[in-house]
């Protein structure tokens, strides 16, 4: 590793935790402040912030490395992700941006859910934390595992030796700097730094694949026709109707994301959401396409160059390393761990939010104080991150499989929920929980059983959001038409 790529990592560090420091001083002193930045974030900050924490090191990792083995098809992610996006800007943002507010201040979703639907506040309250904690443990672990890849792929044999692989090291690494930040400035450092991220990761995502296509260092993957894979360029090739379906349902989860859509409770105000919309849909279509080019492009490069790759997915880091100078490759890495970080540290803060808000104040200190509540959500940040690093320790974890595992998992617990909580006034709390538990459970049941690789009867299998978000869709209509009564008429 040269001298300069670790100058650029360090210096990347070093504006991260400032960042942190800095937003310390502005906003820590509530739980409004801690968990939401005081809803006072500006249009291109939470587009950005939503965009860096949704795309994570899959933007860099996992998708370019599936598109490197499998060729454009692949693609199908990105335009089912892009189409539930946009969706997501338009019917969920302005309405969760004033229902949170008028319904008691709400500053978490499960928080949310218990003042719209007060007969069941307790039991949704522990449930949706319980689905938050447990699937955000595991997305958590995609990402530091992503941290784990870049080290073990490009600091080899450099790291000090201190009983542990390269692997372990980079996942400890990654972990200890989004700590840093995270417990220290709340959610306004990480918004802030999710901005800083997201111009990070944009600018990389689009250098890359130009430079791998007509550099004067990647003129030996200038053509892309030149894959020896039949349809490599096709974005039919090879498609299922259960791989289309599969594919593209991936926009599905973006209604149930809590990591994303706190992003629209914080924006300052509701007349902005247009705003945010657009710059944040602009990013995602940008940083969509440069993700695509680097997995098509990389793999033109290796194959007329002769390389072997032994991973997919560190494409970008091989690259990185290969065709840049190294102050360069050091920037394009620090877009790496921007990618991951940004990810983990709000999905860190949104898990914390959740056994402080629903756990610890619910059941065991109602009346704790602004201080200790910022201090309690702390120190959950930090447990669990460890929780997190336990399941990403092997070393075998594929970013791709354990972001999908987890994806679904709100997609189906919370999209339904959320969309039909904000839309349809007929819901009741009953269905709601039912939406909630069932959805969880068809996911897991689903994984469990195999069948999102092989479906029984089927060549292939279901990606298990589909079963789970239908499931739950189901669940929530049906037990609030069987459980809904008539408010009773009042009197002057």
């Amino acid at each position: 590793m040269e001298t300069g790529t670790l100058v650029s990592l360090a210096l990347y560090f070093v504006l991260m935790i400032a960042i942190g420091l800095w937003a310390w001083k502005r906003s820590t002193d509530t739980s409004e402040g801690y968990l939401l930045a005081g809803r006072n974030l500006p249009p291109a900050v939470a587009a950005l912030s939503a965009g860096a924490s949704d795309m994570s090191g899959w933007l860099l990792l996992g998708l370019p490395g599936a598109l490197y083995a499998s060729g454009l098809v692949e693609a199908w992610i990105g335009i089912g992700l892009f189409l539930g996006a946009l969706v997501n800007w338009i019917v969920v943002a302005p309405r969760l941006r004033a229902q949170t507010e008028s319904y008691g201040n709400a500053l978490t979703i499960p928080e949310f859910l218990a003042n719209r639907f007060p007969d069941k506040a307790v039991a949704l309250r522990v449930a949706s934390a319980l689905i938050v904690v447990v699937f955000f443990s595991v997305y958590t672990a995609a990402g530091l595992v992503g941290g784990g890849l870049l080290f073990e792929t490009s600091f080899a044999g450099i790291l000090p030796d201190v009983g542990m692989s390269d692997y372990m090291m980079g996942i400890w690494i990654t972990a200890l700097v989004v700590l840093a930040y995270t417990m220290v400035g709340g959610f306004l450092a990480v918004s802030l730094t999710d901005f800083v991220q997201g111009c990070i990761m944009v600018v990389a995502l689009v250098l890359m694949p130009l430079v791998v296509m007509f550099g004067a260092g990647g003129e030996g993957g200038g053509s892309l026709s030149d894959v020896p894979v039949e349809g490599f360029l096709s974005l039919t090739q090879g498609l299922t109707l259960l791989g289309f379906i599969s594919a593209v349902t991936w926009g599905l989860g973006y209604f149930g994301q809590p990591h994303i859509i706190v992003r629209f409770m914080a924006i300052d105000t509701i007349d902005k959401v247009k705003t945010a919309r657009n710059i944040g849909m602009t990013w995602m279509g940008v940083a969509l396409l440069g993700s695509i080019g680097i997995g098509i492009a990389g793999r033109a490069y290796v194959e007329r160059n002769g390389l072997a790759i032994d991973n997919p997915e560190t494409i970008f880091i091989v690259l990185a390393n290969l065709l840049f100078h190294p102050l360069i490759t050091g920037f394009l890495l620090a877009a790496l761990l921007a990618a991951i970080m940004s990810t983990i540290s709000s999905q860190l803060l949104v898990a914390s939010s959740s056994l402080t808000e629903d756990f610890y104040k619910l059941f065991f200190r109602k009346n704790a104080s602004e201080r200790e509540s910022v201090n309690i959500g702390r120190i959950c940040v930090a447990l669990v991150a460890l929780a997190a690093i336990l399941i990403a320790s092997d070393p075998e974890s594929e970013v791709l499989g354990l972001v999908s595992n987890a994806w679904a998992g709100f997609g189906a617990a919370f999209g339904p929920l959320i969309i039909l909580s904000l839309t349809w006034d007929r819901m009741t709390g009953a269905g709601a929980l039912s939406g909630l538990v069932t959805g969880a459970a068809v996911v897991v049941a689903w994984i469990a059983l195999g069948w999102n690789s092989e479906l029984p009867g089927f060549d292939g299998g279901l990606y298990e959001i589909v079963p789970g978000f239908i499931a739950a869709w189901l669940a929530i209509v049906l037990v609030s038409k069987a459980t809904y009564r008539e408010p009773m008429p009042t009197t002057a």
